[in-house]
């Protein structure tokens, strides 16, 4: 990920999930905020809800890699954070379908280059 850094901390993660705009898709839901930055900062929080901690990082595994596919198309100066619909169940944490989820979501949020 070369223009994209991880959130980490507790208080960047709540500025965000606070202040930033709310998208909402079949699998995933996204807070996506402004930063005055010439970078993107991705978060991912996967609630312990879904299930044990092999099939969370089996999900964060999906995203991060969806995200990397995407990234040359995403204008850069946003914070995203990216939940796990809890009501979707884990047999749909597929590839094509989380990075289907994560177009349609950038193309609403208007942050998408093409």
């Amino acid at each position: 990920m070369k223009n994209t850094e991880m959130l980490k901390k507790n208080y960047e993660f709540r500025k965000v999930l606070v202040k930033g705009k709310f998208y909402c898709g079949k699998i995933l839901i996204a807070h996506i905020l402004k930063n005055k930055t010439q970078k993107n900062y991705l978060g991912l929080a996967i609630s312990t809800k879904i299930g044990k901690a092999t099939k969370r990082n089996r999900i964060k595994r999906l995203i991060r890699e969806s995200y990397l596919n995407i990234e040359s198309d995403v204008t850069t100066g946003n914070s995203i954070i990216f939940l796990w619909r809890k009501e979707v169940p884990i047999e749909e944490a597929q590839f094509n379908k989380i990075k289907h989820d994560m177009l349609t979501i950038f193309k609403e949020a208007g942050i998408l280059k093409k």
